[in-house]
Parts: C-alpha cells; structure tokens; sequence
C-alpha cells in the first residue's frame, strides 16, 4: 500500500497522484487540510514501531505501507476550534516523526532534509562526493566580501539557510548594502559560467533539463530580462551514475540535482533540491519524471517488511485490505 501525505493543491503531489492513478495503483491519501479529522496510533517496543492510521474513520495498519510520497507543506491555518488546530499539528509531528524511522521506502524521509537547512553544509557535502562546487565564501563581514567579489570578477550571492532566496549577482548596488552582512550573513559563490541543467534522480533514473534563458537565476528569468527555454537532454553516463550515487548518499530517492555546464565541458554542482517542484520540468520538457516516480513508489510495494519477534515477513496488499476494513471502493484510490 502507497501512502500519499501533503496537499492536492501542490502541484507535484497532484500529479504523483495522478500517475499512481493511471497505473492503478493502490494509495492512500492524507490531505494536510483534513488532518483535524484523522488519527494515528503508534506503539513502541521490543517488536519495533506499530501502529495504525486513521484515514476516513477507518484503520491504515502501519506494517501494510510499503511506501511513502510526502511533501509536507505549512499547515492551513482553518481550524476555528483551538483543540483541533492542535490535534492537527500534533498528527503531523507524529507523521514527520514515524517518516523517519518507517521501514519503507520514503519518498523523502525529513532527516534527508536536513542538509538543505544549511548551503554550506550541502556544498561540502556534494564536493566530497567528487563534484567540481564553485568557490563559496559565507560571511558576516562585509570587508571580506568585497574582497572575494574582487578576486573573483564576478560573484553571486544567496540566503545561507534553506530558505528560498533569489541567486543574484554582486554588483555596486547591491554592494552598498553589504554593510547589512553584520546581522545576517549571506553565501558568495563565484559566478560559473555556463549553461544550466537540472537533473532529477528518481530511484536509480535520470532526467535532464537543459535550461536556456537570461539571467542569474532561471528561477526567475521573467524578473531577470526574459524567459528560461527547457529542452530534455542526455548526460554523460559517468555524470548520470554520479548523479545517483550523490542523491542515494544523500538517502534522496527522488531529487533535483543543479548543474552548469562550463564552456569547456565541465560539470559544476550548484545544489540538491530535497524536495524538487518537478512538475515545472515535466510540463515544459515533456521528461516522464512522474511515471518513474509512481514506478519508483510500485515497486517500493514489493519490499514491505513487519517486524514482529524479531523476524521479517511480507503482507500481501489483499491481507491489508481485509485487515484495515477499507471498503472495495477505495482500494485503488484515495480515501
């Protein structure tokens, strides 16, 4: 059984779902926005983590979810009634909490996470696993920035933390505020010339992006003087391999992996997306990154494990469908 947890209107989630669909696959669904209305029940003990989910007043046993697809988002803020604002929140807690200890493949598991909170951890830990990385400086003082932005020509700079930032590039403008680095630090990257391209690992698999478009950031290239151009391309088979030795290092099954080609042929490695908006690649490019991931969550179902006294043994979808009282109807769809 595929549990599906986030929000419908997040548009990677809807087209996992809608994958899943078109492969008939079976799925459970927890909408964020319905987290008032579900429980979840958890032991802990000798036997391991057991427990049971409570999806439409109906019992998800644990030991049947062989794979997960999570994309938590914030929590709406629609609870009226104080008590159940904070049964939601404590739900999901527990959710996040159980995605990482569940003996599943999650798609992706929060500690995973993690380094995205920290660029500069995530650059050094791409650069250890054998990526050419620009030439990073984080700083809170503003006479050391100037002084990288001048051996280096031309530099970029960004938020530090996993916030979402818009990349730009350093100049005297921005420069005037540089002052500003004594109550918050930013990352400074060299600026690598090149072209970009987004890599997505799903699993042992590869989708490449290249992006053509003006601007720093092609994120936001309509803000930057044009719009970004997307075209599917091919890597080369060692880049491809490294691609997902880097993403399984990271215990990312799916990820977004950022390149720049270098007008000399290299590859450098910007950053790991841990929880990439996908669906902007596949509409524009035609890649099919939602099948393989809805591929990659399937065969995740032929790994169920239940530890109980100490042995390993499989559920057969059939046994947690009798088990969890679903009704027929919702056996290869959300409920």
């Amino acid at each position: 059984m595929i549990l599906i947890y986030g929000r419908l209107d997040d548009p990677p989630l809807a087209r996992t779902v809608e994958a899943l669909a078109e492969a008939g696959a079976t799925y459970v669904m927890i909408e964020q926005t319905a987290l008032d209305r579900e429980d979840l029940r958890i032991e802990i003990g000798s036997h391991g983590v057991r427990g049971s989910l409570i999806v439409a007043g109906q019992h998800v046993p644990l030991d049947c979810v062989h794979s997960v697809f999570a994309r938590p988002l914030e929590l709406p803020q629609r609870w009226w009634n104080p008590s159940r604002a904070a049964g939601a929140r404590l739900l999901h807690e527990q959710l996040v909490e159980w995605l990482d200890v569940a003996p599943a493949l999650v798609v992706n598991r929060p500690r995973a996470m993690q380094p995205n909170g920290s660029k500069p951890l995530q650059i050094q830990l791409i650069g250890a696993a054998g990526f050419l990385v620009p030439e990073t400086l984080v700083t809170s003082d503003a006479a050391e920035a100037r002084a990288f932005w001048r051996h280096h020509g031309r530099v970029v700079y960004k938020s530090a933390s996993g916030v979402r930032s818009i990349v730009q590039e350093l100049d005297e403008h921005a420069a005037m505020k540089l002052s500003r680095l004594a109550a918050l630090p930013a990352q400074f990257q060299e600026l690598v010339p090149g072209v970009d391209v987004r890599v997505h690992v799903v699993g042992e698999r590869t989708f490449a992006a290249e992006i053509a478009g003006r601007g720093i950031d092609y994120r936001y290239s309509a803000r930057q003087g044009g719009e970004a151009t997307l075209s599917a391309t091919e890597l080369p088979l060692d880049l491809a391999s490294r691609c997902v030795a880097l993403s399984r290092q990271m215990e990312l099954p799916l990820s977004g992996i950022d390149l720049r080609r270098r007008p000399d042929g290299a590859y450098v490695c910007l950053e790991v997306n841990p929880m990439p908006a996908y669906t902007y690649f596949e509409t524009h490019t035609g890649l099919p990154i939602s099948r393989a991931l809805s591929e990659l969550l399937m065969a995740g179902q032929g790994e169920p494990s239940e530890v109980m006294d100490g042995t390993s043994h499989r559920k057969s979808n059939a046994t947690c469908w009798e088990d969890s009282g679903l009704p027929a109807a919702s056996r290869s769809g959300r409920i």
